[in-house]
């Protein structure tokens, strides 16, 4: 397995989906396992539905996850170039010595006469019946008479194909159910069922992990890999796995429209990188039975290909959180900081440059918080009370009407003469007053008593320690919030 080859090729279309991501991690963590290559290729051939901005985004997603490649956009290679809209004069010259041979026909039916000629027959087999298999030098003058331009199909050989499938196991195929397909377009325009095995035999991919979906596809591609061996263009025919479905809500395949299937709105939405990657290689593999939480490297250590699962994987958001969290715990104060900065950043809490008073009191406030989020947006919600200017600082309406009603507002009233003369404004000098006014004074439980006090300075039922914060805030802005809730 030392010259293991495997690629991703993505279409630049719309939004990229987690399942993609799936099969890049086990695309990336195979080849890594076996101190192989991996290849990242553009397949953009349809014009019409790629765009620059999902282009972008497959680059912007790789970079972000750290699925690094060896050959590809940005890396460049001995098989450069790596977009399919660069390669056409490659696709045109195999499809020139295929379509010189006997491997291939002219075809020039339409689609409508094909619909028309199953339903006529009662064939219940979809596809191309073959008609234009064996055309006479008089049906083909009399169809190009008409002006027919003809497309490429590769003549499906009779028989059973059979692979090992590195996922599935044995699996064959009947020929007859097969039907012979289209290479290109009427104006000679290569299709994808062309490029994609063309792409991989001239690149030298040993091994196609790819997902479920395409697996009917895959006799089509054994049968012209036996052609392309056989007319020079390449040696050897990759080995295929393919891996199991992502599933959404009920039943269904995870599909682009569903909003949990957007990889980068985990980006965004505070994921660290290395936590939806744990997450998604759960979906189809395990490290262990008894272990969810690894790193990338255990998994490279650790990646076989036959441990795939065959059935399909249920998307769990709730699973991929508790992963996430799991790897947040992982890392040092220091490690989140940085990573939340930018978070930080976007949602106005600190400028950009950040400023040095900020800069000293995140150093403060971080530890308070970096063993409570799950998410690096969280660090937004949890620390912006103490960022925010007085004028511009707002209670949360929800914990407001919970917490500050008339007997809210009576534990606020206590706080705040409790503390008006406080000396000096420590951690421990507040949560003696504090204990002293409402536990003691008022004679409420510790677990209740500081609810009103903390939403009053923090503007939240949730946030870092009450007693702590309120130090950070310092004397004088503390005092104005309790005072401010007083009205």
């Amino acid at each position: 397995m030392s010259a293991v080859r495997v690629r991703m090729a993505p279409s630049p279309t719309g939004s990229p989906h987690v399942g993609l991501v799936r099969t890049a991690l086990y695309n990336w963590a195979f080849a890594r396992h076996h101190g192989g290559t991996f290849v990242f290729r553009i397949e953009d051939t349809d014009a019409a539905r790629n765009t620059d901005e999902s282009y972008d985004a497959l680059i912007e997603l790789m970079r972000w996850l750290g699925l690094d490649w060896d050959e590809g956009p940005e890396v460049g290679g001995p098989h450069a170039p790596y977009r399919q809209s660069e390669r056409g004069d490659l696709y045109a010259d195999a499809l020139d010595r295929l379509r010189a041979s006997s491997y291939t026909y002219e075809c020039y039916c339409t689609n409508e006469e094909v619909d028309a000629r199953r339903k006529a027959s009662g064939s219940k087999v979809m596809g191309y019946d073959g008609f234009c298999r064996e055309l006479t030098s008089e049906q083909v003058a009399a169809f190009q008479g008409e002006g027919r331009k003809p497309i490429v199909r590769f003549r499906m050989p009779d028989g059973t194909i059979t692979w090992d499938d590195l996922v599935r196991g044995e699996i064959s195929f009947e020929t007859q159910f097969v039907p012979d397909y289209a290479l290109c377009r009427a104006n000679g325009e290569p299709l994808y069922t062309l490029v994609n095995p063309v792409d991989d035999a001239l690149m030298g991919i040993t091994h196609v992990l790819r997902g479920e979906d395409l697996l009917s596809s895959t006799p089509r591609q054994l049968a012209l890999y036996d052609a392309l061996i056989a007319l020079g263009i390449t040696d050897s025919t990759p080995r295929f796995g393919h891996l199991p479905y992502v599933m959404g809500e009920g039943n269904k395949k995870l599909s682009k429209r569903d909003p949990q299937a957007h990889a980068l709105a985990y980006r965004d939405g505070g994921f660290l990188p290395e936590g939806l990657l744990n997450y998604l290689a759960l979906l189809g593999w395990a490290i262990a039975p008894d272990r969810d939480v690894f790193s990338m490297a255990e998994m490279v250590e650790k990646f076989d290909i036959g441990d795939v699962n065959p059935n399909p994987a249920r998307f769990d958001l709730k699973k991929a959180e508790a992963i996430n969290a799991a790897h947040m715990r992982l890392l040092s104060v220091e490690e989140i900081t940085h990573r939340a900065l930018p978070f930080l950043k976007r949602d106005g809490v600190v400028g950009d440059p950040v400023h040095d008073a900020d800069a000293q009191l995140l150093e403060l406030a971080m530890p308070l918080v970096a063993e409570r989020i799950n998410k690096l947006t969280e660090a937004s919600d949890m620390l912006g009370f103490l960022f925010v200017d007085d004028d511009a600082f707002a209670v949360d309406p929800a914990d407001a009407e919970k917490l500050l009603d008339d007997q809210g507002l009576e534990v606020v009233k206590a706080s705040y003469d409790a503390l008006a003369d406080l000396h000096p404004w420590s951690t421990d000098a507040i949560q003696t007053a504090l204990q002293q006014a409402l536990v003691e004074g008022l004679g409420l439980k510790p677990r209740t008593a500081f609810g009103p006090v903390r939403v009053a300075v923090t503007g939240r039922r949730v946030s870092p320690p009450l007693f702590e914060s309120m130090e950070l805030l310092g004397r004088d802005r503390s005092l104005g919030r309790l005072q401010r809730a007083l009205g």
